[in-house]
């Protein structure tokens, strides 16, 4: 059995940058031909973005802001240059989120993802993922028979149609999440009924721990968890190393302080922020919300691109202090405000019934009047009093969290 998709997925890391970044000019180019691209990306020269140092000059698309944008200019916010009727299927997501379909053959990408767990074609997968508005179920429909394999198009719940479904058909993969995958074979041993053809599963949507990882595993299934979006596709995927995830071909995955734009040290936990080579649909800079960090070197398995953990959790940790929102970015400019701080972590707290909160910042050399001046940015920044901590440096952890909500 060959072990990978295709050649590109082995290919000296350098080769692979050099050939994303000698197609993202053009690709720029497109993504401006949208006005909202054309206004956000003003006064870019798409020639001179041939770097992360330059891509990380960008700035960043939060897709938390993509239901305004949406609502002021549908259906894509302006971002999208090609009318909706050029494209496949057009879903939406809440929000609202309007997301086109391309009509190109896999347009979520994600071929090569169930590949690395060992669909094949000519194999039978029962895709539980929903098919109804949201593109979920046309995710890994489409992926699926882009790779040569038949789908059962089951979408979730009806447990008893399923049964039925995988009895006739007996399917060897499941596509979905990892928690319908264990009502699926609850129900079954309770009902008698025979799903043991199912023995590969890509599972995505929601958590799977170990405790989940080790039961599915128990009744035969070999399951993997993909990284995806409804915006992006598949960003990244499980490999048989099981040594984090691999992101896909044709995308820039960068990882950010939360709130910024800025790149964080190798190894520390951010944001992700993804640049997608799609010439119909591209996306610049896109930040998700979600946390990760990258892992060092190349996955055992044979594959060169870059690793991450995984989800890490989120990177939009506002919280409210005394009725006013505190922001990750307004922690990120404290930190440009005093470049001699390491990592900040705002802990927010109970005191004699009221908010209270305590910015801890990592630095070399302590003193009384570097924590004045601390306290002073501050209240300049958030709108808020509040005390310091300087800690030593290395002492805060590295999860990515620059606000903790402990009351």
């Amino acid at each position: 059995m060959t072990d990978h998709y295709d050649a590109r997925e082995t290919r000296d890391p350098a080769a692979r940058e050099a050939e994303l970044f000698a197609r993202l000019p053009d690709l720029l180019r497109k993504a401006m031909a949208a006005p909202g691209y054309a206004e956000r990306l003003k006064g870019i020269d798409p020639a001179g973005v041939n770097s992360r140092a330059a891509l990380a000059e960008l700035p960043v698309l939060r897709k938390s802001e993509l239901p305004a944008l949406h609502q002021a200019t549908p259906p894509f916010g302006g971002f999208v240059a090609e009318p909706a009727g050029s494209f496949a299927r057009l879903f939406t997501s809440p929000g609202p989120i309007f997301e086109p379909e391309g009509a190109q053959t896999d347009p979520w990408r994600g071929a090569r993802a169930l590949f690395a767990v060992g669909f094949r074609a000519g194999d039978v997968v029962l895709n539980t993922f929903s098919y109804h508005l949201t593109p979920g179920g046309f995710i890994f429909d489409t992926s699926a028979r882009a790779l040569g394999c038949a789908v059962i198009p089951a979408g979730p719940g009806n447990t008893e149609a399923q049964f039925e479904l995988i009895e006739a058909y007996r399917p060897i993969g499941y596509s979905g999440t990892p928690d319908f995958l264990k009502i699926l074979l609850d129900a079954a041993a309770v009902a008698g009924r025979d799903v043991s053809s199912l023995k590969r599963a890509m599972v995505s949507g929601a958590a799977f721990p170990p405790s989940l990882q080790a039961e599915i595993r128990s009744r035969g299934i070999d399951a993997y968890q993909a990284f995806g979006t409804a915006d992006l596709g598949l960003v990244a995927f499980e490999t048989p190393a099981r040594e984090g995830m691999v992101v896909n071909e044709d995308l820039i995955l960068e990882i950010v302080k939360p709130g910024t734009g800025d790149p964080v040290a190798e190894g520390d936990v951010g944001e992700i922020v993804v640049t997608s080579l799609d010439p119909h649909h591209p996306w610049i800079r896109l930040a998700l919300g979600d946390l990760t960090a990258a892992l060092p070197g190349p996955s055992p398995c044979g594959r060169t691109n870059m690793r991450i953990k995984g989800w890490m959790g989120r990177a939009d940790q506002t919280t409210k202090v005394k009725g006013m929102f505190v922001r990750p970015e307004q922690i990120a400019e404290i930190g440009r405000r005093h470049p001699e701080l390491g990592r900040l972590r705002l802990v927010v707290t109970r005191a004699d019934e009221s908010d209270a909160m305590t910015l801890k910042a990592e630095c070399a050399l302590s003193s009384d009047g570097l924590r004045e001046q601390i306290v002073a940015t501050l209240r300049a920044v958030a709108k808020l009093g509040g005390e310091v901590e300087l800690v030593p440096q290395g002492s805060l952890p590295n999860d990515g969290k620059v606000i903790v909500d402990d009351r």
